[in-house]
């Protein structure tokens, strides 16, 4: 028996006024999902804790049958897991995003951002952007006396590292950075939770090492905003990359393996840092795919050659979709639905016809990790519909693969118990 977890970022939504009231996933085309839905079994799952911020961190970490409570510690280590960057004791990582940000006031907080992406930017141009910017002497001295370094990543999505080691002033760093003086009492903030909303009151606040942060933002809008790139790209149409966030601040992350607790061997296949960091804590294998963006346009068709061959020799794949999570962020609701459609008929169809034409017995669970709202594009802790196929049996409910129809299955489980059941534990 072979296990595949399909995850569809942020598929899950409210009902939206423009489509009828219907979600994208009512209002999308997905007859393979709804195939699915109709052999197998429909639920909801509650992959957020109570009192824990909604994101694919917490929400993927609970899938994948891990308490967020007791093991998350932050969001960028598990990314900087990803990219092999190793994190001393005490060492603080974040995620520093290239967002785009208003230009129209003098006064830098009563600016809008308006990108938690700039604009989906590729990789090439964030990562000279952000060189340029620790490069530049101003606002190199201060990172330097703060002990941060910056590991350029993949389109906007970068990692710095405050570090207390080496040859730093110990003593003013401890008095920043602490966790009774700096981290425990900074307050950061996802630039995807607060799309259109003046940056001002979502800067870093809360301790002395906020302030820094703070003065960091600032001095790369005034080194970025006139950018021979962001000017290139203005001209192109396309949106400046014109300022950094700090967000997702963390330390060191260890996760129990995988193999350990469910006797199973496992790849991790994702274009996004952070599912892959997971995969990699727990152990799992990342398989890299050539044209894999983590946008609408990626390489779907290499996702399920890679699943494929993964499943041949792993027990468990964890196959995973940024898309439609990207497209709510940037209130591209076309391209939702979309990315919704292509996963059913670019991934899922193809997925289920290559293994069956194998003879492969298998169990998938496809779901979305968390809820993308539509209305304010960011995300949302409400219950996420969940299919668990068995290719053993198959029945045919007529049920369809949308929230409203989990919901009134009446079967509702906490996201910690999903691979349980996937794996017939329970």
């Amino acid at each position: 028996m072979k296990y595949i977890l399909v995850i569809g970022d942020g598929m899950a939504d409210d009902p939206i006024p423009e489509l009828g009231g219907k979600t994208p996933l009512q209002y999308a085309n997905v007859p393979t999902s709804d195939k699915l839905a109709s052999a197998g079994v429909l639920g909801c799952a509650l992959t957020i804790p109570d009192g824990m911020q909604a994101g694919s961190d917490t929400a993927i970490l609970s899938i994948l049958g891990l308490d967020p409570r007791s093991c998350f510690s932050g969001r960028a280590p598990l990314e900087a897991a990803a990219t092999g960057i190793k994190l001393a004791a005490g060492d603080i990582a974040y995620r520093c995003n290239m967002i785009s940000i208003e230009d129209k006031s003098k006064e830098f907080g009563e600016n809008k951002i308006i990108s938690h992406s700039a604009g989906a930017i590729d990789a090439d141009e964030s990562n000279k952007l952000i060189t340029d910017v620790f490069n530049t002497p101003a606002f190199n001295e201060i990172a330097i006396s703060a002990g941060i370094k910056i590991y350029p990543g993949s389109s906007f999505r970068h990692i710095a590292v405050q570090s207390m080691q080496g040859d730093l002033d110990k003593g003013s760093l401890e008095s920043r950075c602490s966790s009774s003086a700096g981290f425990s009492e900074t307050k950061l903030t996802p630039p995807h939770d607060h799309i259109d909303e003046s940056l001002g009151q979502h800067l870093p606040s809360g301790s002395s090492n906020a302030e820094i942060l703070k003065t960091l933002i600032k001095l790369s809008h005034e080194i970025l905003n006139k950018h021979p790139i962001n000017e290139k790209r203005r001209s192109e149409g396309k949106l400046p990359a014109n300022c950094i966030w700090f967000w997702a601040e963390g330390t060191a992350a260890e996760l129990p393996g995988f193999n350990k607790r469910y006797a199973k061997t496992g790849s991790v296949i994702s274009a996004v840092p952070l599912c892959t960091g997971i995969g990699v804590l727990i152990g799992l294998e990342k398989i890299l795919v050539d044209g894999a963006t983590g946008e609408l346009n990626t390489n779907y068709e290499g996702k399920v050659e890679a699943a494929v061959e993964s499943m041949s020799l792993k027990d468990f794949t964890l196959l995973h979709i940024e898309a439609p999570d990207e497209c709510t962020h940037n209130g591209d609701l076309k391209g939702k639905i979309q990315a919704i459609e292509w996963i059913d008929s670019r991934i899922l169809a193809p997925l289920l016809d290559k293994l069956n034409k194998k003879g492969i017995d298998f169990r998938i669970l496809f779901m979305s990790d968390h809820r993308t709202l539509t209305s304010t594009r960011g995300h949302d802790s409400g219950a996420v519909p969940f299919i668990l196929y068995d290719s053993r049996f198959n029945k045919e409910t007529g049920i369809s693969f949308t929230e409203e129809a989990a919901a009134g299955t009446g079967l509702t489980i906490q996201g910690t118990g999903l691979m349980d059941l996937l794996f017939e534990e329970k």
